[in-house]
């Protein structure tokens, strides 16, 4: 026990440090960010070339340099951190020369002959929308490569953009702002494949503003903060919250009225000693362990690490780490946190498989640290291998694979093996408040709508009532250049989801009980986690109905990623249906006399 319990304050020490060490980390380099980004006049501010692709397609995107334009004789690859290569950033030093403080009219950035076959990039890029993304003193900036227009034979023109005007705003010695504007005036005709020469050049004016360096990442932030934005989000939570009222409203007085009904009922049967009939009638079977122990014990142990990855995101969303644009936070976040979490999910599967009864102890252990991480990684390697085949830079290269395989194979599999070993160790035995008997009653025939996939149907569509319009923001963000920021307001929509998921999973467990079908172990993880099928569905709606997506790379990022986010919500959302039924089940058995 002794062993145990120092294990156990291992694993907790390992969750805490990591926690500490990430939100510690992003406030120091915020420290050195403030402390760094100073100027003197005259002095050269960075410019760095990012990437570009096209604009309704968010995922596929490709080296600044792709498109032929002014490539400079000793081009340099900034030094990025995992986060950002997995954000697809790769950015590489430019031509552009601007200096603190000092207006530039127009300067020449170079000048060659644009032949045929630059021509049809440029065409191609212009026809597909594509923008471009600098950054300024690592202030974000968007432009467009060109544009279609229709002449007067209402022929349509490919205009290309071959100037490029910066607007900044400083205070004191430090950069607060920056905008680019590509000026009409200044485009190429390159509609024919005869060459031509054209000259690229840019502008830079400089003004001084009164907002200081700590709130310049304000102008992001506004953008989800926006009245008409705000009143939706509102709305969004009132229609949850009164989903939500209506649900324990439901339960308050129609179900608890009829379990005091039931137990009244069932206090005068024992007096009486007449048959047995309804939930109690099964009070021998309720407790019967499920088929597929491991793979069961597997689920709710991968569930369990899902939910409090989720948690612990809100948490440094709620403090301020995720702030607009800082490159890669997120995905860094969720990579180490569901790294360093590994252990709950060895923890919680191992105990509860060995409460089962269960000894194959090294296939549980394999199975709860590849069931959420195999499917995932058989996404990834598809659409990576579809990346590479577009030489786009969301292609993960091949050092950055190896780093996050070193990542699993060092801590998230070891910290998996290390949780097993503790909840193996861990001698509680499941409280059942009724004894199982040995042979399984026969479930009566059930109507079609008392099945599994009709049940699934009722289970998820509230859940998914109370978020979907929060959904759209989401997508919004993840899969296009929205901004999402409003974390509080998302916070309280997951705790609402997690609320209804659970009230609505219980009171479908009372009504499979009633009719004394007592296999409801596997029943609440495919009624709890069936959300997570919703959210899949809307990916559909969303993809043809709300955006302008094509191609196969961005539609298969798209459908593949999505998939993995929604299994990931059926596991994590499956462990809260089955505990919340877990209690309730406990709860009533343990209020009646059961011989």
């Amino acid at each position: 026990m002794v062993q145990l319990g120092g294990m156990r304050r291992c694993l907790a020490a390992w969750i805490l440090l990591a926690l500490a060490t990430a939100a510690s980390g992003s406030l120091h380099r915020s420290i050195l960010s403030a402390r760094d980004h100073t100027y003197g006049e005259n002095d050269k501010v960075p410019l760095y070339a990012n990437k570009v692709g096209p604009f309704h397609n968010p995922s596929e995107t490709y080296q600044y340099f792709d498109l032929p334009f002014c490539e400079p004789s000793n081009l340099k690859h900034k030094s990025e951190d995992l986060g950002e290569v997995l954000e697809g950033d790769r950015m590489v030093t430019t031509r552009y020369n601007i200096t603190f403080k000092t207006d530039k009219e127009t300067e020449e950035l170079c000048s060659f002959k644009l032949e045929p076959e630059t021509k049809r990039k440029f065409r191609s890029a212009i026809e597909q929308d594509y923008y471009f993304q600098m950054f300024f003193d690592d202030l974000p900036l968007w432009g467009f490569v060109g544009k279609l227009q229709t002449d007067e034979k209402k022929e349509e023109r490919y205009m290309l953009f071959t100037h490029v005007h910066f607007e900044i705003a400083f205070n004191d010695n430090r950069v607060i702002e920056v905008t680019v504007s590509t000026d009409p005036d200044h485009a190429v005709d390159i509609s024919d494949d005869e060459p031509t020469d054209v000259k690229f050049t840019y502008s830079v004016k400089w003004k001084k503003t009164p907002i200081t360096f700590d709130r310049r990442m304000e102008k992001y932030q506004k953008y989800s903060f926006l009245p008409q934005h705000l009143e939706i989000h509102w709305f969004s939570i009132i229609n949850s919250c009164v989903t939500v009222l209506l649900l324990t409203g439901f339960l308050a007085t129609i179900l608890m009225r009829v379990l005091k009904n039931d137990f009244i009922k069932y206090t005068k049967e024992d007096e009486e000693d007449p048959e047995e009939t309804g939930w109690k009638y099964i009070h021998g079977d309720v407790f019967r362990f499920p088929n597929h122990p491991n793979m069961f014990a597997a689920v709710i142990g991968s569930g369990t690490q899902l939910l409090v990855l989720a948690l612990c995101i809100f948490g440094l969303a709620l403090v301020g780490v995720f702030y607009p644009y800082n490159r890669g936070a997120l995905n860094t976040a969720c990579l180490v946190i569901y790294a360093l979490t590994a252990g709950i999910s060895g923890y919680v599967s191992a105990h509860l498989y060995r409460q089962m009864g269960g000894e194959a102890w090294v296939r549980n252990l394999l199975l709860t640290a590849s069931l959420f991480c195999g499917p995932l990684f058989l996404v990834f390697c598809f659409n990576n291998t579809v990346a590479i085949s577009y030489r786009s830079t969301a292609a993960l290269p091949f050092g950055t694979i190896v780093i996050i395989f070193i990542i699993w194979a060092l801590v998230t599999f070891p910290l998996t093996v290390l949780g097993g070993i503790a909840g193996k160790n861990n001698k509680n035995e499941f409280y059942a408040p009724c004894r199982t008997k040995k042979f399984p009653r026969e479930i009566p025939a059930l109507p079609w709508y008392r099945k599994t996939i009709p049940q699934m149907c009722m289970a998820g569509f509230l859940p998914f009532s109370a978020i979907y319009i929060e959904l759209y923001y989401i997508f919004a963000s993840v899969w296009g250049h929205k901004i999402y920021t409003i974390y509080s307001i998302l916070f309280i929509v997951f705790i609402i989801l997690i609320i209804v998921t659970a009230f609505i999973t219980i009171a479908l467990t009372y009504f499979q009980l009633a009719i004394e079908d007592h296999e409801w172990w596997w029943r609440s993880v495919f009624c709890g986690g069936s959300t997570g099928l919703f959210v899949y569905g809307y990916c559909y709606y969303y993809y043809f109905a709300r955006s302008d997506m094509t191609g196969l790379m961005q539609t298969s990022f798209f459908f593949g990623y999505m998939a993995c986010v929604c299994y990931g919500f059926f596991l994590m959302l499956g462990s809260v249906g089955y505990r919340a039924s877990l209690l309730f089940v406990r709860h009533i058995y343990r209020a009646i006399k059961c011989e």
